[in-house]
């Protein structure tokens, strides 16, 4: 299966509702630690509008995705680099924005820095894998 075509399927789950199917599907991809995906599905959406007023917002998610992939593949000072980037592209936006509690997603962030300073080895495993909630009633 294509990358396009995984892209397709993981859309078409979330057609038709109130919040566009690529951004949820990031959401379902990355709540199934399946990070390489959410960072694809995202950045497809994110492309043909990285320079308007959401680009830096979904470029951090999509940089908070591509962290994730760096320490399943044991690769901490990409993940680090990634979750700095990402944390500087969501700075300038208010605590919930676009349905996400962006104060939760900053906690996760400086955590999970925090993981990867200290650790010396990779904090990530299945068991602690970080999820990714939508605030309902925005």
């Amino acid at each position: 299966m294509t990358k396009s075509h995984r892209n397709a399927d993981v859309i078409a789950r979330f057609q038709g509702r109130e919040l566009d199917a690529h951004y949820l599907g990031f959401f379902d991809c990355f709540n199934r630690q399946l990070f390489f995906e959410a960072h694809d599905v995202l950045e497809e959406f994110w492309l043909p509008q990285r320079f308007g007023a959401n680009g830096p917002f979904f470029k951090g998610l999509i940089q908070l995705a591509g962290a994730f992939v760096h320490l399943q593949k044991d690769r901490l000072g990409p993940a680090s680099a990634l979750l700095k980037l990402a944390r500087d592209n969501l700075e300038p936006y208010p605590a919930v924005y676009e349905r996400l509690d962006l104060e939760q997603v900053r906690s996760l962030i400086a955590d999970w820095l925090g993981r990867i300073e200290n650790a010396g080895t990779n904090p990530l495993s299945a068991a602690n894998a970080p999820r990714l909630m939508l605030v309902e009633g925005f």
